[in-house]
């Protein structure tokens, strides 16, 4: 069966129009990268978000709305003659062309590791290429979740040998970093030492080849799903019960966890 190519061309259209200074949406007219940018970043998470409860109908909805914010963003790229969606689609066929030399040119990589070292050695040639782009952890965008940005520059400088030789290392640092929070003299100090503590964290998570972020993530669940449990047996309203009161239900809906499993 012959498959048609997905027309990208109408979407495009309507943002064309939308964006006509002279008939187009007075909405979508004064919009600028800088104001843009946080729905994109919504779009995406809702992605995720359709994505985690397995909804393939609500999901599509969603892709739909995030490649909108590629083609919003192009069409004001191509207003200032900077690029347009071509060049756009362009740019990412070349770089995954380039970036996969086991699929479309005759490297002979073949094994997981193999194809993920060449990934970051090509990764980082590109880097080399761009002149604004000097050091080791330039190009980590800054506006990337901040448990995902500590694990791309842990992994960044891990590269280069600046690295603990194993996951003791990274153990021994977070007692460290915990050890200087407790101790710390005042506020500006804590919350320094706080984000070294975290930051060590991450790195631990790196050694374990657990994505920080997603572990968090999880863990924020599994908060909300026993307190939620802890809500459900005390039949009531749980404000105005005692701490103890509340550890004894915490510790029924643990129990009542581990049974299950």
């Amino acid at each position: 069966m012959t498959q048609i190519a997905p027309d990208i061309t109408p979407l495009a259209e309507i943002m064309r129009k939308l964006r006509d200074r002279e008939t187009g949406c007075e909405w979508d007219i004064k919009q600028s990268f800088k104001s843009i940018a946080p729905y994109t970043i919504e779009e995406a998470y809702e992605v995720a978000d359709a994505i985690e409860r397995c909804d393939m109908e609500d999901l599509k909805d969603e892709l739909g709305d995030l490649l909108l914010q590629v083609v919003f963003h192009s069409q004001m790229a191509d207003e200032e003659k900077a690029f347009n969606l071509q060049n756009v689609i362009d740019a990412i066929c070349d770089k995954m062309t380039r970036r996969h030399p086991h699929i479309f040119a005759n490297d002979t990589s073949n094994t997981v590791e193999e194809i993920r070292q060449n990934w970051e050695q090509i990764k980082a040639q590109e880097r080399n290429m761009k002149p604004q782009l000097t050091g080791v952890l330039a190009g980590v965008a800054l506006s990337l979740p901040a448990l995902m940005r500590a694990q791309k520059l842990q992994k960044r400088a891990a590269v280069v040998g600046f690295d603990w030789p194993d996951a003791s290392g990274a153990c021994d640092k977070i007692t460290e970093e915990l050890l200087e929070f407790t101790t710390a003299s005042d506020q500006t100090a804590r919350f320094e030492e706080m984000g070294d503590l975290l930051f060590a964290v991450v790195n631990l998570c790196r050694f374990h080849d657990i994505d920080a972020e997603l572990a968090l993530k999880a863990g924020n669940a599994k908060f909300e799903r026993r307190f939620a449990g802890m809500e459900a047996l005390a039949g009531k309203t749980i404000d105005g019960m005692s701490l103890d009161e509340m550890e004894q239900l915490w510790q029924s809906v643990k129990q009542a966890e581990k049974t299950v499993t």
